[in-house]
């Protein structure tokens, strides 16, 4: 029977009181980053697909088999919002300190960020499946642009990131 009483093991205990986790925020940004190549660039603007690099892009058919790719890129990212929605729980259950603004949204902009580095890198260079503009025939400063994007969101929402936890730090020391 749930007494509304929350008991806390030993493990849980070392946590009380220090920093939230990065985890949630990083989740949540690699879902966020997934959403919005997903909805932005595959469905709005229709740019490209998952892999519109085929030249099944043509029928129908192949139209189908883009589609269904893209829906399930978009369970993949949502899997990852789940994902950070689990370890918000989880920090919040350990007795972590909430996060300020600027902590967890400089993880949620370096998560994008990294997904965009990582997408970028493997998906556009390594693999060719894709590129930022398939509609135009993929040229490589859409690419490369999209890369550049992604490392200012990493940097930037890392710098963001420190200027929150300096700041949770700063309260936790005088207490």
């Amino acid at each position: 029977m749930y007494t509304g009483v929350m008991t806390q093991d030993s493990a849980s205990l070392a946590t009380v009181g220090k920093p939230p986790s990065k985890a949630s925020g990083l989740l949540y940004g690699l879902g966020f980053g997934g959403f919005v190549d997903g909805i932005v660039l595959h469905q709005v603007l229709q740019w490209h697909h998952m892999i519109s690099h085929e030249e099944s892009m043509k029928t129908v058919a192949g139209l189908e088999m883009n589609t269904l790719a893209d829906g399930l890129f978009h369970v993949a990212t949502l899997f990852l919002v789940l994902a950070g929605s689990i370890a918000a729980i989880v920090s919040w259950r350990q007795g972590r300190l909430a996060p300020n603004w600027s902590f967890h949204f400089g993880l949620v902009f370096a998560g994008w960020g990294i997904f965009n580095v990582v997408e970028g890198l493997v998906n556009h260079q390594i693999l060719g499946i894709h590129h930022v503009r398939d509609d135009i025939g993929g040229p490589l400063s859409w690419d490369i642009g999209f890369l550049i994007f992604g490392a200012l969101l990493t940097i930037g929402g890392w710098l963001l990131h420190q200027q929150g936890l300096h700041s949770l730090q700063r309260q936790t020391a005088h207490g």
